[in-house]
């Protein structure tokens, strides 16, 4: 076998490694994973999968990060020592675990907009997640709808 030849099998050998190892990592992404506009659009969530196993969700965006010139911060939280915490960044999405194919319990959802957390169910529907907050039972609670975002 030719030198060239011996080269090029072994070039199509690690393109077809590198092809494998990115769909293999793909499919390890789940679907809520990526970024979410809030409901009015003002913000923008990234969702993840943690070492845990359970979904996540922090704010990466604002549409105005800044109030009297200054960053955002969680001012609202009932919790006083917490109420300096930038906006940016803020983890509003909690302990998520997949129940089906496209739903999600057992969570919690902050909202910084009155500084109350909520329990909160996600339910996935392509590129919209319909999110339920509530107290007590899911009966009595509300959902928003977010939409997926580019990245």
């Amino acid at each position: 076998m030719s030198v060239l030849k011996r080269n090029l099998i072994r070039l199509m050998l690690v393109v077809l490694t590198l092809v494998t190892v990115n769909i293999a990592a793909k499919a390890q992404t789940d679907q809520i994973e990526g970024l979410w506009y809030n409901d009015v659009k003002s913000g923008k969530i990234l969702i993840t999968r943690e070492k845990d196993g359970k979904f996540y969700g922090k704010v990466v965006w604002l549409k105005e990060p800044l109030k009297n010139g200054k960053p955002k911060v969680d001012e609202l939280n009932e919790d006083e020592k917490l109420r300096s915490r930038p906006r940016l960044g803020l983890p509003v999405l909690y302990g998520f675990v997949k129940d089906r194919d496209n739903k999600y319990t057992d969570g919690k959802i902050y909202d910084p907009n009155n500084g109350k957390t909520y329990s909160c169910n996600i339910t996935f529907k392509g590129d919209k997640l319909d999110i339920r907050g509530y107290i007590g039972i899911s009966l009595f609670g509300r959902t928003t709808t977010w939409t997926r975002a580019e990245n």
